[in-house]
Parts: structure tokens; C-alpha cells; sequence
């Protein structure tokens, strides 16, 4: 069975909502992406402007040219002094247009084909009268131009000369698309560098959190006493005060254990005497059943006292090899009447999370079982089951079926009055393997008899 903060700590991952790496990562992606936005809106703008100024002086060049040619011809009306259709000027329907209006008189790039261009009426307004002003238009074919329009003041009474200069609109939109084509993918890779080089930071940052969980789980497991005390700055407080506390814990854990031996001394000693002491002085056995049975429950809740003083998981390891072998000696010499082969299938090396004294309680009372009822084989093996470690001891037994094998778990839930014992073991042993967050399952063998699966953190 996998410990329950293993479990958790795969749940806590990228997607889960109280994962820091997971709001980091989103804080940055939005901060990023709005960043990137202002900088395109505000580069936008900028080219817009800038290519739009330049559109504007090309067109205001071309009027200033076109005022300085104009000329007063016969009946004074205006005329040119020299051709103005130069390039981009001179291609038909291009956009490219200019024209001067005095009255009915009109004088027009060949690019017009003979067509006028419709002015905005009112003309626009200008703060000064002697500089072009900006306007936007259609041309004769429909086509939207952005137009330059200057006024030439009266002269001798005649009217008012305008000026116009114009450019098809695709020459602005044209290059700020392109221009704004390549600013998004600069953008988009500039924002990948910086959501890829902010994912790094992030986890370059969090590692620390990570090393600071394995040395815990090393600490849990008992592969270490104490978290390293080489840290980042801060996490450095933190692992003063992880470390205060697990000096701490074993403190009182010290203490509860010497506790709980002076109390077993305590009362062990009285019973044992007054047992002795009944010896001779109880016939039919009645005293003796009730301090049997008070040395029963004494040692029962002695035992869980011992084993809850651990606080559930410990820092303590025990290889499993070598304990078995040992119970193994020891319950060949009891049972030597029986005959039975007492198999082992426990690999060197396989350890638990647990104390020594509770492995050889909780594996002492499985193989004692199983020795009780099986008739020629008892099979004892163990196998790592990803962070758990599963013991299963087996015997040729008449086995057990599920309302028996509840039962059987069960403080004093002896199933045959026959057999030597008192009932408690099975259930010890559940307790015990539950305060290590483990288990014990019963269950039937393919010998034929009950099976005891261990469940125990590895």
C-alpha cells in the first residue's frame, strides 16, 4: 500500500489548483502575452504613423512641385509649365492621382483618364493655411485614397486654387500588413523565449521544494534522521524547524516507550506472582482463567500503547531476511512434533518502514498461526509492491472462508477453543500493520489453507 503523502504528492501536480508552479506558469503567461500585446499595439502605432508621415511628405512634395510649376495662362486661367505624371504618377487608375480646381478649370494627371476626384465638402481645416491638409476619399473607380489638399489663396479676384494629391489606400494597409506580419512572429517567438526561459525559472525555483519533499520522504522512510541542513536561504527556517520538530518527536517518543516498558514492568510482575502464588491454591482453575485473562488484555493493550507511541509512521528501517529466518528456527523447535517445512521466499536486502520489535510481533503471530493449523507446509514469502511491501504467509490449513476470516480479525476472536491461544494475534497484527498505514488481508492459499497478506510501507 502506498503511503498516503505518496499519494497525494502525485496528485498535486501541473493542473491541480493549489499547485505554486501551476500559478507561477499563469501569472507569467498572462503577464507576458499582455506585455507582448501593449509592445504590438504600441509598435503598431508607431510604424502606422511613421509610414503614413512618409506617404504624407511624398504627397506633399508632389504639390509643392505641382504649386511651384503652376503658371497664369491666357484668359488667366492656371496652367503647368512642365509635365508633373512622373512615377508613380504616370500609371492609369493606380490611386496615384493629383488635380488643381480654380472655378470650373481643371488640370489632372493622366492616371485620372480624364475623370475628376470628388473632394470632401467641407474642405478639411487646417491650423496653418500654407501646409497640405489630410483627408480621405474615393477615386473615380471606387478605389479608397488617402488624400493631400492645399489651398492656394486668391489672387486679382480670381478664385481659390485646390491642390490635391492622393494615394490609393493599399499603399499605407500594404506595407503596415507586412511589417505587422513579421512584428507578430518576432513577438510570438520573442514570447516563446520568454514563457520558455520563465518555465525554467520556475522550476530552477522549485526545485528546492522538491529536494526538501524527497529528503522528507528519506526522513519518513528512516533512510535519514534530520533534513540537510544545506539550503537555500529560505528555505533554510523552514528546515530549522522541521529538524527542532523531528528532535522533538523523538523526544517524546523516547519517552512514551520508556513509559509504556515501566508500566509492562509494572504489571507483569504482580500477575506473574500472583499466578505463581495461585498454583497450589486453586483447584478448579477459576482464579488462574481470570488472571490469565488479565494478563491477556494486559499485554494486548500494552502492546498497542507501544506500537501507537510511534505515532503511525517511523523513521525506523528493518530488512525482513533476517527476522524471518530467525522465526523460522524458532518455530521449527516448537512445532518439531508436527513435521512441518517452513518455506522462505524473502529476498535479501527487502526492508520495511517499521520497527524491529513490531516486524517480529505482527510476522511472529502469522507464522504462529499458520503453524497452529497447517499439516506439512507453511510458506513464507515477500515481494516489493511499488512503495509497499507485501509479506504473505500460507499454510496447507483447512483455510478459512470470509465470515470466519472477519471474525478471526477481531480481538479474542478465536475460532477453535481447542487450539492454544488466546485470540489476539491476528488482531494485533491488523492493528500494527494499520498504524504503519498498512494492512492485513486473509484470504485462501493455492496450498489449500488461509493466507495472510501483510501490506507494509517499504
Amino acid at each position: 500500500m502506498k503511503p498516503a503523502s505518496d499519494r497525494k504528492s502525485k496528485r498535486v501536480g501541473f493542473l491541480h489548483l493549489g499547485s505554486l508552479q501551476r500559478r507561477l506558469l499563469l501569472a507569467a503567461l498572462v503577464f507576458v502575452t499582455v506585455a507582448l500585446v501593449v509592445a504590438g499595439v504600441a509598435i503598431g502605432l508607431i510604424l502606422s504613423r511613421f509610414v503614413r508621415a512618409q506617404l504624407d511628405s511624398r504627397l506633399d512634395s508632389q504639390l509643392v512641385a505641382i504649386a511651384a510649376s503652376l503658371e497664369r495662362g491666357p484668359v488667366d486661367t492656371l496652367r503647368l509649365g512642365r509635365n508633373l505624371d512622373g512615377p508613380p504618377f504616370d500609371r492609369d487608375r493606380s490611386g496615384w492621382y493629383w488635380q488643381v480646381r480654380q472655378g470650373s478649370h481643371v488640370l489632372r494627371s493622366g492616371s485620372l483618364e480624364g475623370r475628376d476626384l470628388t473632394l470632401p465638402d467641407p474642405l478639411p481645416r487646417s491650423r496653418d493655411p500654407e501646409r497640405p491638409r489630410p483627408a480621405d476619399g474615393t477615386g473615380p473607380w471606387g478605389d479608397a485614397l488617402i488624400l493631400r489638399i492645399l489651398v492656394l489663396p486668391q489672387e486679382g479676384g480670381s478664385p481659390p486654387a485646390i491642390l490635391v494629391a492622393s494615394a490609393p489606400a493599399r499603399a499605407l494597409h500594404g506595407p503596415l500588413r507586412e511589417a505587422g506580419l513579421a512584428l507578430a512572429a518576432i513577438l510570438g517567438v520573442l514570447g516563446f523565449c520568454l514563457l520558455a526561459g520563465t518555465v525554467a525559472q520556475v522550476r530552477l525555483g522549485l526545485r528546492p521544494l522538491e529536494r526538501l519533499r524527497r529528503d522528507l520522504a528519506e526522513v519518513r522512510a528512516g533512510r535519514r534522521l534530520r533534513v540537510p541542513g544545506k539550503q537555500p536561504a529560505e528555505i533554510r527556517p523552514l528546515v530549522s524547524e522541521v529538524n527542532a520538530l523531528l528532535d522533538q518527536n523523538a523526544a517524546n517518543l523516547e519517552r512514551a516507550r520508556t513509559h509504556v516498558a515501566n508500566l509492562a514492568h509494572g504489571l507483569k510482575t504482580p500477575l506473574a506472582t500472583l499466578t505463581l502464588a495461585l498454583a497450589d491454591r486453586d483447584p478448579d482453575g477459576t482464579l488462574s482463567n481470570l488472571v490469565s485473562g488479565m494478563d491477556r488484555r494486559v499485554r494486548h493493550h500494552l502492546r498497542r500503547a507501544r506500537a501507537a507511541a510511534l505515532g503511525g509512521a517511523t523513521r525506523a528501517r528493518t530488512e525482513l531476511a533476517g527476522p524471518v529466518a530467525d522465526l523460522r528456527t524458532t518455530f521449527d523447535r516448537l512445532y518439531a512434533g508436527k513435521g512441518l517445512a517452513i518455506d522462505l521466499a524473502v529476498p535479501a536486502g527487502l526492508a520495511v518502514a517499521c520497527d524491529a520489535q513490531d516486524i517480529d510481533e505482527m510476522l511472529g503471530n502469522l507464522i504462529d498461526n499458520a503453524c497452529q493449523w497447517g499439516t506439512g507446509r507453511v510458506r513464507v514469502s515477500a515481494r516489493s509492491d511499488g512503495a509497499a511491501v507485501v509479506v504473505t504467509v500460507e499454510d496447507d490449513g483447512p483455510g478459512l472462508d470470509a465470515v470466519a476470516a472477519a471474525r478471526a480479525l477481531r480481538p479474542g476472536g478465536r475460532l477453535d477453543e481447542r487450539v492454544p491461544g488466546h485470540g489476539f494475534g491476528l488482531s494485533i497484527t491488523t492493528e500494527l500493520a494499520e498504524l504503519y498505514g498498512g494492512a492485513l488481508d486473509l484470504g485462501r492459499s493455492d496450498l489449500g489453507g488461509l493466507s495472510a497478506r501483510l501490506t507494509l510501507p517499504a
